[in-house]
């Protein structure tokens, strides 16, 4: 039977590479979208799958777009945004909303999913936070405080669903060639190249063969993890 993904921030980057991995290995994808809708429809249309609008952020809303979108066997919580700013000088709107997507968009997505994934006794959820969320970072205190808070949720979560057949996995990319790090100069990105052991930058397919795996019967055996990504930048 085909099973159904839903990617949340599906139409780019890291997202775009996860859905064309799993519609690669079969899957039916529902690609959520915010901003990106012609993106979202160009690719759901590449790959027979299905552009959803709603806003994580948003529990009614997310809880009525899945509810509509009908079952779902794997969800993968990849809709994240970033600030760069000292803690103290990050406003408070900017901090609550990149709270609200990164951490509470993954609460509500799992949330709205987890009751059909509970009756059917199987499920597998895959959230992506990020290295900072192991580690920390300077200047990005609030984004790290929400990955991290990503790990904790993830394995907490995985202990509770577990007698119910449900897997849920974390992954934790490292630095990734995206356009979310497309501010950097050509001077930083080669400080920073500098600093990963395997001396390349991350590309989202990465990301996406690691997603690939733990959604995987390969992988049927995991649950709670934090799979770091990150080239031996975090150790």
């Amino acid at each position: 039977m085909l099973k159904t993904a839903l990617v949340t921030g599906g139409a780019g980057g890291i997202g775009e590479a996860i859905c064309r991995r799993l519609a690669a290995d079969g899957y039916a994808v529902i690609i959520n979208y915010y901003h990106s809708q012609q993106k979202a429809e160009a690719l759901a249309a590449e790959l027979y799958g299905t552009a959803l609008y709603f806003d994580v952020s948003d529990n009614a809303e997310t809880a009525a777009a899945i509810e509509k979108a009908g079952k779902i066997d794997l969800l993968v919580n990849n809709a994240g945004i970033s600030e760069t700013e000292l803690f103290t000088h990050l406003s408070s709107e900017k901090a609550r909303k990149l709270l609200d997507i990164n951490l509470w968009g993954v609460m509500n997505c799992s949330r709205a999913v987890l009751p059909h994934m509970i009756r059917r006794k199987s499920g597998c959820i895959i959230n992506i936070s990020s290295m900072w969320g192991q580690c920390g970072a300077s200047c990005e205190v609030d984004y790290s405080a929400s990955k991290a808070g990503i790990i904790g949720f993830t394995k907490a979560l995985a202990k509770e669903v577990a007698p119910s057949g449900i897997r849920v996995n974390c992954i934790a990319p490292g630095f990734i060639m995206t356009e979310m790090n497309s501010r950097y100069s050509p001077e930083d990105l080669d400080l920073i190249r500098e600093d990963i052991p395997l001396g390349i930058f991350g590309e989202p397919r990465h990301i996406a063969d690691a997603a690939s795996f733990l959604a995987s019967d390969q992988a049927e055996y995991i649950t709670g993890q934090i799979l770091a990504v990150n080239g031996g930048l975090v150790i």
